[in-house]
């Protein structure tokens, strides 16, 4: 049994220690809004939080959130930042096929909860390992510098 907080309640989860966050969440927990794209850490859609910081959970064993905080997609619609994110993502039109846009969401959050004025150029860099098919970077790049406005 692995015990860890997800979107905020305590609970206990019993997995191979070795399976990877994505797959307890999804497959264990029943959350499906994170999910898979390449198996290998390098598109972000897999992307959620682990003690405020994003992480991809393809990659991630649940025995490394033993008694830690994970958030999903499923918590940014109660979280300020993670609620102005998403106001800004449908605002922008990001979306097109939207399979990338939890892992982009969770990244977004996490920038704007450590950089409330972040720059083009840091805005880049934290969204550098969320790959979007449809090429959306320029809506994404504006949806952020948005929600920062509406969370200064």
């Amino acid at each position: 049994m692995i015990s860890l907080t997800l979107n905020g309640k305590r609970t206990s989860i019993d997995v191979d220690p070795s399976t990877p966050i994505l797959w307890a969440v999804r497959d264990t927990l029943g959350m499906t809004g994170t999910k898979f794209g390449c198996g290998a850490a390098q598109c972000g859609a897999c992307t959620v939080h682990m003690n405020g910081q994003p992480i991809r959970s393809c990659v991630t064993p649940i025995s490394a959130a033993a008694n830690a905080t994970l958030v999903t997609i499923e918590a940014m619609q109660d979280d300020r930042v993670g609620n102005a994110v998403q106001e800004a993502w449908v605002k922008h039109d990001v979306a097109q096929c939207g399979y990338c846009q939890s892992g982009q969401v969770m990244s977004a959050t996490a920038l704007l909860k450590a950089n409330k004025r972040p720059s083009d150029a840091q805005i880049d860099a934290a969204m550098a390992g969320n790959i979007c098919r449809c090429g959306t970077y320029n809506r994404v790049r504006a949806a952020i510098k948005d929600a920062a406005k509406a969370i200064a």
